[in-house]
C-alpha cells in the first residue's frame, strides 16, 4: 500500500519548525531529509526513522519494523502529534546519520 500525499502533508507539517525538510518520493513511498541526510521515510503511512542512539534513547519503548520487504528494521515514531518532541528527535539523530551519497 502506497502512502497518501495527505499523511505526507501532515507531517511535513509537524515538521515545519525545521528547516531543510526535504522528501523525495520513490514507488509511492517518500524518504525524508534533513539538512541532506536521510532522517527516515513514510511508509504505508507509518513514519519511520533510523535506529540511530538518539532515535533508541528518545524512543526506548518504539515498535521496530520494516518499511518493506528486505529492508533494515526502523523505529516507528508514534508521537507524530508533538511537533516539539518531532524537532527534538530529528536534531538529537542528526549527527549520527550518515551524509547523503552522491
Amino acid at each position: 500500500m502506497a502512502s497518501s500525499k495527505e499523511y505526507l502533508s501532515y507531517i511535513l507539517e509537524q515538521l515545519s519548525d525545521l528547516e531543510e525538510i526535504t522528501f523525495r518520493q520513490l514507488m509511492g513511498e517518500y524518504i525524508i531529509y534533513y539538512r541532506g541526510k536521510i532522517v527516515g521515510g513514510i511508509y504505508d503511512n507509518r513514519f519511520l526513522v533510523k535506529t540511530v542512539a538518539a532515535a533508541v534513547s528518545l524512543m526506548p519503548d518504539a515498535l521496530y519494523e520494516k518499511p518493506y520487504d528486505g529492508a533494515k528494521e526502523m523505529l516507528l515514531v508514534d508521537n507524530v502529534e508533538s511537533k516539539e518532541f518531532l524537532a527534538k528527535l530529528i536534531n538529537a539523530m542528526y549527527d549520527e546519520l550518515p551524509a547523503r551519497k552522491k
